[in-house]
Parts: C-alpha cells; sequence; structure tokens
C-alpha cells in the first residue's frame, strides 16, 4: 500500500486518524460527488472530486500537516476526515471535518475524531489558536463546533469562498 511517509497517526478510545492515502478515494469520491458535500462546496463531479483528493493528499507534503482520515480502529475503511488545514488564502488556521456517509453520525464519531485533532493542532503542532470555517446552513457542524467548545467570533476573518462563520476553539496547554 502506498502512504505519506513520516505522517502522524493518532488514536482514540474507537478511532485510528491516519493520513489519506489511494485506498480511501473510493469513499471520498462517494462522498464528494452526494449532497451531503452541499456543506463544503459540493456536490462535486467525479473530476472535481479527483482534484480535491489530490489536494488533501499534498496538502501534507506542502504544509508538513494535513487532514486525517478517520477510521475505526481494526478497520482501515475510510469514514470520514478531520484535521488540520490552511490552503493558500485561508486567513487562519482550521480544524474541519465531514463524516462521509449518514451511518456513521449520531454515534460521537466525529466529536471524538475532531476533539483529537483540536489537541494534535495544539499540542503537536504548536498553534496558539485554531478555527472552524462552518456553513451558516451547517446545523451539525455548529453544534460539534459548540461541543468542542468553540464559541462563534463574528470579527474574525474569513476565507474569500461561499459564506461562513468562524468558530473559535479554546486554547489548550500543551502536555
Amino acid at each position: 500500500m502506498i502512504h505519506l511517509a513520516n505522517t502522524p497517526v493518532l488514536h482514540t478510545p474507537r478511532l485510528t486518524l491516519r493520513a489519506p492515502g489511494p485506498q480511501d478515494w473510493e469513499a471520498f469520491a462517494g462522498f464528494s460527488t452526494s449532497g451531503r458535500a452541499s456543506m463544503v462546496g459540493g456536490p462535486l463531479t467525479r473530476d472535481k472530486a479527483w482534484r480535491a483528493f489530490a489536494h488533501l493528499i499534498g496538502h501534507w507534503p506542502m504544509r508538513g500537516f494535513g487532514m486525517f482520515i478517520i477510521t475505526v480502529t481494526g478497520d482501515d475503511t475510510a469514514i470520514g476526515m478531520t484535521g488540520p488545514w490552511r490552503p493558500e488564502g485561508w486567513p487562519e488556521p482550521e480544524i474541519g471535518w465531514s463524516m462521509f456517509t449518514a451511518a456513521t453520525e449520531g454515534k460521537g464519531l466525529a466529536h471524538e475524531a475532531a476533539q483529537a485533532a483540536v489537541a494534535h493542532a495544539f499540542r503537536d503542532l504548536g498553534w496558539s489558536t485554531v478555527v472552524s470555517y462552518i456553513d451558516p446552513a451547517n446545523a451539525r457542524s455548529i453544534a460539534l463546533a459548540l461541543r468542542l467548545g468553540a464559541v462563534l467570533d463574528a470579527g474574525a476573518p474569513i476565507p474569500d469562498t461561499d459564506p461562513c462563520l468562524v468558530y473559535r476553539h479554546p486554547a489548550q496547554v500543551a502536555a
């Protein structure tokens, strides 16, 4: 299996978060070409989903960090993604998240994964601030940001994308 070298792997009680690889393409494409991606710039055509997936992978060597693929420990099937993200033009470092199918919702998996990603950004990357950019219509992501302790920061700059709300995560002391 081809994989990105020297990328961290995070573990939670139920999940493994790892860098994306070719084995994750079909799960990502299924998500990106569906209505589930409407809050993150989709749905995309399959060829545009390919470019987005390459962007996801390429972010790691370009920035030294990136979105993790979420898997249930013991099963390497991609069920979502979360992690630190800062494409060119983003005003601040972000933690983003997406679950690929409705079957993974309502189980606390997104919360568990995003919580690990936020902790990683503060602890391992040394970030002093972390935001999440969320589509105003994405009630589930807003609820997750609030559950993570983030607060709406109406004065924060936003990326040059569709309208979004900025939720600022509370600073964490490195352990």
